[in-house]
């Protein structure tokens, strides 16, 4: 009979619930809207913003080989996670001033290197202190969600109130409030200085001694033993393609709903602002309602049924998108999100942290963290970034050559990509995890 953990202290649960909600509204103030700022403000091509997105993916590269070993070998995960936020803060004000493409390279490559150690550093962390981390995570982790949607409508709202003017045409207005969301990386900065300083004033989660010197070869070893029935093995594997379609949401869903026509238009806009950003946050506030209920179905469902009923969400949230282009379609179909994030990138988290020893927690998460936001958004907004310009045709509108997206060509691909995944997943996933290292 196994003892039953014992509960979570709510003084440990508010110090890492406010983590998390700083750690993800400093990524959610600027993600959603950096698509349409990059291509309507600053005059980037689609293929030139999906190579910056793909850019801003390169500190996950080698956030388990630096930020893994640092954290599960060397210094203090609380005091790494406070100076890169502290740095981070610098660098990502800039990204609001700078206007040339070089420019755009050179601080998105170094906020990276910053920036994305910090996001399996964060879970690692929090399974490190947590009693149960079926039980447990789920509440923590839900106020990451909680800082995006926040963040998120705040932004919409400042746009609305404060760049979007009472007069002139729809062309005039969407400049004026693309050209203010600029101010989105002010935010993020702002709450990256608070999460710094505040990182300091987290439980101490000193390094551990391991197996090897070298913890990121330790994890990897875990990951590659007995494959054929090693349930991380086929978690990575299949996570890749998924991580690299995740960004046809984040990247061109803003913009698409701008395209959408609805008379519930300027109530909309009273709630969650404008720009798309803060519309899309029905999708977070799914995955509230996903996370919340977590704590049973994790317990009660298999690992592989979850990760299914994510993909399937997938399919189901690109396939409408690309064949039913209608606000009342669309709109609900935003809160797919939920299920797309809570039953296969949460449980995944949950995953990678059960089926590795504690010495290597950090550098695991990091290499799950190099597929899903390292190698999966360099690939994906590479491709999202193709598909976009393949996608594109011009239209002469009142004798004006005018762009055009064909959002069905564009979303169309992503659902076909996640029907190829659900039938890997149910095919080669195995229905019972390997034999404990």
């Amino acid at each position: 009979m196994t003892d039953t953990p014992p509960p979570l202290d709510p003084k440990l649960n508010a110090r890492l619930s406010v983590m998390m909600f700083l750690q993800y509204g400093i990524w959610g103030a600027w993600l959603p809207l950096f698509f349409p700022f990059l291509t309507e403000h600053r005059g980037f091509t689609p293929a030139q913003a999906g190579n910056l997105f793909a850019i801003a993916a390169i500190g996950a590269l080698v956030a388990p080989f630096i930020a893994g070993q640092i954290a599960d070998r060397w210094f203090n995960t609380e005091k790494f996670l406070g100076v890169s936020h502290l740095l981070g803060a610098f660098l990502v004000w800039q990204l609001a001033t700078v206007t040339a493409y070089e420019d755009f390279v050179l601080y998105g490559l170094l906020y990276s290197l910053l920036y994305a150690p910090t996001l399996p550093l964060t879970n690692s962390l929090a399974f490190h202190h947590l009693p149960d981390r079926d039980r447990d995570f789920s509440r923590v982790r839900v106020w990451g969600t909680v800082g995006w949607i926040a963040v998120g409508i705040g932004v919409g709202q400042w746009l609305l109130h404060t760049h979007t003017p009472a007069e002139g045409s729809e062309a005039a207005i969407r400049t004026a409030q693309v050209t203010g969301m600029a101010d989105a990386f002010k935010v993020s900065a702002l709450l990256g200085v608070i999460m710094g300083v505040y990182c300091f004033l987290l439980p101490k989660t000193p390094p551990q001694p391991g197996k090897e010197k070298f913890a990121p070869f330790e994890a990897l070893r875990e990951i590659v033993r007995d494959w054929r029935h090693n349930p991380l093995f086929w978690l990575f594997l299949i996570a890749f393609p998924v991580s690299c379609i995740h960004q046809f949401y984040f990247v061109h869903t803003a913009g698409y709903l701008g395209t959408l026509e609805t008379d519930a238009g300027d109530t909309i806009n009273k709630i969650f602002g404008v720009g798309g950003g803060g519309l899309m946050t029905i999708g977070q506030m799914a995955e509230i309602l996903v996370l919340a209920v977590m704590p049973w179905i994790a317990k009660g469902l298999s690992r592989k049924a979850l990760l299914t009923t994510g993909v399937a969400a997938y399919v189901a949230r690109f396939g409408i998108f690309a064949l039913f282009p209608e606000a009342w379609a669309v709109i609900p179909a935003l809160a797919l999100h939920g299920l797309c994030f809570g039953c296969f990138f949460f449980v995944a988290f949950l995953i990678v942290d059960e089926e590795t020893t504690h010495d290597v927690r950090a550098s695991a998460q990091g290499l799950f963290n190099l597929i899903v936001v390292g190698l999966g958004v360099i690939v994906g907004n590479w491709f999202a970034g193709q598909v976009a310009q393949a996608a594109q045709h011009t239209e002469v509108v009142d004798g004006v050559e005018t762009t055009v997206m064909d959002y069905e060509a564009l979303f169309g691909i992503p659902a076909l990509v996640a029907v190829g995944c659900f039938v890997l997943l149910m095919v080669l996933y195995p229905k019972k995890r390997a034999p404990a290292p």
